[in-house]
């Protein structure tokens, strides 16, 4: 079987790093490196986001549910009760 790329395939691990704490940051038990036991101090940004963000996404849920009806069964409805109301199948209505 002929292979898909002509150089040779690297394996893992080789290379001038042979510590691993080379590689990585080692891991120091603190979420993002902030320390737990220090109050942490809001960036400016940061509620100006939340309330965009969330502020948004409410404002999009309150103009979803205010929508127009345009699915395709609507106005088929809509359609066919117009041409029967105008055939005299259906009484007019009010």
């Amino acid at each position: 079987m002929r292979p898909f790329t002509s150089s040779t395939p690297k394996l893992g691990g080789g290379g001038e790093h042979h510590h691993s704490e080379d590689m990585y940051d080692t891991p120091g038990g603190w979420l993002w490196g902030q320390n737990p036991r220090e109050k942490y101090e809001e960036e400016g940004w940061e509620k100006l986001w939340y309330w965009g963000f969330f502020g948004g996404l409410g404002v999009a849920a309150i103009a979803y549910q205010f929508k127009p009806d345009t699915t395709i069964e609507t106005w088929a409805l809509e359609e066919a009760r117009r041409r029967l109301q105008a055939e005299g199948i259906l009484p007019e209505s009010k």
